[in-house]
């Protein structure tokens, strides 16, 4: 009777640890995603002063002393292992996958704020000609038989320069 009682109380454990650890890491990731979603926002709404745009112009341009710059950022965002293994499974099903396009979106955003902080860091108050490009530096993660992440990286470019204050 406590042979049996012994293995009922090591399945019940192992069933509870079968669940939470998934769980813990829908839940964690949901929640960092969200964080970082709120810190977006709040960066955005500090930025709203700096006019960005992907004109090649300098529109507002107040020619000053200092000539404009070449501004650079990067962003890298991983997937984590759960959103991976979802998306395979979307993948053979067939659809969107929903996790990877905000994974995009973050990095975008993420890298735009990047170029914005680069850009006041030197002095500027304006970026344009805005470039966002994508790079593949997880190494063809949904590709058949192969075991990288999955990773949204986006390398942005813009030219920094002085515009006048007044919109």
């Amino acid at each position: 009777m406590e042979d049996g009682l012994a293995d009922f109380i090591i399945s019940i454990i192992f069933i509870c640890i079968a669940v939470s650890v998934p769980l813990i890491g829908i839940f964690g990731g949901r929640i960092s995603e969200y964080q970082h979603f709120r810190s977006l926002v709040r960066r955005e709404e500090e930025s709203n002063d700096v006019i960005v745009t992907q004109l090649k112009s300098f529109p507002a341009a107040n020619h000053s002393d200092q000539p404009p710059s070449i501004v650079y950022a990067e962003t890298v965002i991983a997937s984590d292992y759960l959103k991976t293994l979802l998306a395979k499974i979307r993948g053979i099903f067939g659809g969107e996958v929903r996790s990877f396009q905000k994974m995009q979106e973050r990095s975008r955003r993420e890298t735009l704020l990047r170029l914005i902080k680069s850009a006041r860091e030197q002095g500027y108050n304006a970026i344009c000609n805005v470039r966002l490009e994508t790079a593949d530096v997880g190494g063809g993660a949904m590709t058949p038989g192969k075991n990288a992440m999955p990773m949204a990286c986006i390398l942005g470019s813009a030219t920094a320069y002085h515009a006048s204050t007044s919109r």
